[in-house]
């Protein structure tokens, strides 16, 4: 591997749309940090509803996100997780999916206070070293300058049911009918949202995920990070495919 500056790779799109598996096997593959983006907000969102902060407060959820101390470190324990992520030390990895937070991540995430100051802290990690970054505005406002910016995309349907078939492996109740018109009201509020709206950034590669497996989606993105990467100057760090 050349010397020479990190390389962001970053991966937007849908909930459900197979961001945090593409991800986390690009991520292993080339030996990159993954960093989910998405955990510090539901982190947030979820200590605001355990402390009775209303989500749809701006200054008090900011004053929040300021204050709370969010850390996302590799897997702790062989759970089923691809990291562990605490919330003023405490484990919060499952609790953030919790259906509750699904229903209201998106009122934060549209909070433009609390987006600066989360994103200051997601740009500084994307700086320091090779990363595979996903989120809803990685190569739009996150990392703009990013080296590859892939936007995953998959019908409404196909997406509620993966998010379906995740939730009750956890034993959690939930239905399908439930699940797909918490995912359009988030998909609204995201591509509506004043500040940062979820879309694909100008130069990204929009791969659709309806009918392609994990394996298939992922030797399709490793092949573009590659091709892109490999078109960088000599200096650049590239990276290398096991």
């Amino acid at each position: 591997m050349a010397a020479g500056r990190s390389i962001c790779i970053a991966i937007d799109g849908e909930a459900a749309a197979g961001k945090s598996t593409l991800g986390r096997l690009l991520a292993e593959r080339l030996g990159y940090l993954y960093f989910d983006t998405g955990v510090m907000y539901r982190a947030v969102t979820l200590v605001a509803l355990q402390r009775g902060i209303d989500p749809g407060d701006e200054a008090a959820v900011a004053a929040l996100a300021t204050a709370l101390r969010i850390e996302v470190a590799s897997p702790t324990c062989s759970d089923g997780r691809t990291y562990t992520v605490c919330a003023d030390g405490d484990d919060v990895t499952w609790a953030i999916r919790d259906p509750a937070v699904d229903r209201y991540v998106s009122v934060v995430a549209a909070h433009g206070e609390v987006r600066r100051i989360l994103r200051e802290q997601q740009r500084a990690i994307g700086v320091r070293q090779n990363v595979v970054m996903i989120g809803r505005d990685i190569g739009t406002a996150v990392m703009p300058d990013a080296d590859v910016k892939i936007y995953l995309r998959a019908s409404p349907a196909v997406r509620a049911r993966r998010r379906t078939a995740e939730l009750q492996a956890r034993g959690e109740s939930v239905s399908y009918d439930d699940v797909l018109t918490s995912m359009q009201t988030r998909d609204y509020t995201d591509s509506h949202r004043e500040v940062h709206p979820l879309r694909p950034a100008e130069d990204a590669i929009i791969v659709e995920t309806d009918n392609a497996s994990p394996q298939e989606v992922l030797e399709h993105v490793l092949a573009i990070v590659q091709e892109r990467v490999e078109r960088a100057p000599s200096s650049d760090v590239v990276p290398q495919s096991s």
